[in-house]
């Protein structure tokens, strides 16, 4: 695979994660407990042999640039790297990126300075377990222009994603990205015989193929789109007109894949993450996750009742109930609290005792995580959050989509954004 150089594309503002995304760009986003989104898709390149990695940024990037610089570093005696591609003012242009395309287009000035014949671009957002070795082994024998990975996905989704139809040969005939409507949709449910190669069958729902956000170029090719059009997104533009000039091959991936775009989709994710039998699994053999190395100490689980939960390193919690819950990093959990179908991600940090003046409840200080007798369901609990005593988030007025005093409610979920202070006897 060293004729193979990787772009992961983590750029974009990330809006239908809001407020997950209020401080961080999407990739930067904590998952289960301990990972970022953007750890998923570079260990898929190296597990995969790939180690010449650039992540293009833009948008909110401290973080996301601050975890890769601490996470990867290859040793000195490889040409392995994972460096990062910002926004930047240049002889060819100091406008902001306008598309994924256009991303790469105004960084291949210095792309072009290293040895490859193929460029592989991947979404920075996706939980998925991919050896990309197979995907480009296809595209070497189909003699392809572009490969694109391909999944399915069911109508409820389908505006969420590129749609594709494909001949028996797996060439890709037709693209249409992000349909809106029942009408745009129209013509692209995948019929039986193509479900049967992912091993599916419709069940009597509308099932789409749907481009993964993968895609394989030829250098030359994708390099005389950059250089010779003015197109500025790969789905919306390049993809699709790519179906007309060039060979555009489909890889049939038949795993597991969520796009994590949403809320829900996030919240699904560890929900799943938390099943017998999870359809991902970040300690995979021989193909795990990787992320930064934190040297924390064991959790302390004094008195604690859990019932199915996954809990990061470096915990404090007391006599208290969890189920179905994700708890993150260095998270403090006080005596006689229940968390239940939620995600708290924890802290970024131990905090000094006594905690700092400046931050109160009321009368009382106010630490970082949930303090005593607090109840928490189908939550989202961003880091460095400060939680007082007998707090209720349950939403038991169902509301769907609300905007808060240090709270979000989306699709049902309650959200406290990172940083927040949720005073004691506060019910949401």
């Amino acid at each position: 695979m060293n004729n193979v150089l990787t772009l992961i594309l983590g750029g974009g503002a990330g809006t239908r994660l809001f407020p997950l995304t209020k401080y961080r760009a999407k990739p930067a986003v904590p998952l289960a407990g301990k990972y970022r989104l953007i750890d998923v898709a570079v260990s898929n390149c190296i597990n995969s042999d790939l180690k010449r990695i650039f992540v293009l940024t833009q948008y909110l990037s401290s973080s996301l640039n601050r975890h890769l610089s601490q996470s990867y570093a290859f040793d000195q005696f490889s040409n392995g790297f994972v460096d990062i591609l910002a926004a930047e003012q240049t002889a060819h242009g100091s406008s902001w990126f306008e598309g994924t395309a256009d991303a790469v287009r105004k960084h291949w000035m210095g792309l072009d300075n290293y040895d490859c014949d193929q460029v592989l671009i991947l979404p920075g957002d996706a939980l998925y377990t991919m050896d990309y070795r197979k995907m480009a082994e296809e595209h070497a024998e189909s003699g392809a222009d572009v490969t694109i990975a391909v999944n399915t996905t069911p109508r409820r989704h389908a505006h969420h994603f590129g749609l594709l139809k494909i001949d028996d040969d797996g060439r890709v005939t037709d693209f249409n990205e992000k349909p809106k409507t029942r009408e745009e949709q129209a013509g692209y449910e995948a019929p039986e015989a193509t479900l049967g190669r992912f091993g599916m069958k419709s069940g009597g729902e509308d099932i789409f193929l749907a481009s993964m956000g993968v895609y394989l170029f030829k250098r030359e090719v994708l390099h005389q789109w950059l250089m010779e059009t003015e197109q500025v997104d790969f789905g919306k533009e390049i993809i699709p007109n790519s179906i007309k000039k060039n060979s555009v091959q489909a890889h049939i991936f038949d795993g597991y894949w969520e796009d994590i775009g949403t809320i829900e989709a996030f919240y699904q994710a560890h929900m799943d993450f938390l099943q017998d039998d999870p359809p991902f699994r970040f300690a995979r053999t021989g193909a795990p996750v990787f992320t930064r190395p934190r040297f924390l100490p064991n959790s302390r689980l004094l008195g604690a009742l859990i019932d199915r939960g996954a809990v990061a390193d470096g915990c404090n919690i007391g006599r208290a109930t969890i189920r179905n819950s994700v708890i993150g990093l260095r998270s403090k959990i006080g005596d006689h609290s229940t968390i239940e179908d939620s995600i708290v991600m924890g802290a970024d940090h131990y905090e000094p005792a006594p905690v700092a003046p400046w931050v109160k409840d009321a009368d009382n200080q106010v630490p970082i995580g949930v303090g005593k007798y607090c109840h928490i369901r189908r939550a989202i609990i961003d880091k460095n959050v400060r939680i007082g005593r007998d707090v209720k988030i349950l939403n038991e007025r169902g509301v769907d989509e609300e905007d808060g005093d240090n709270y979000y409610i989306r699709e049902g979920l309650v959200i406290i954004p990172k940083n927040a202070v949720i005073p004691s006897g506060t019910i949401i």
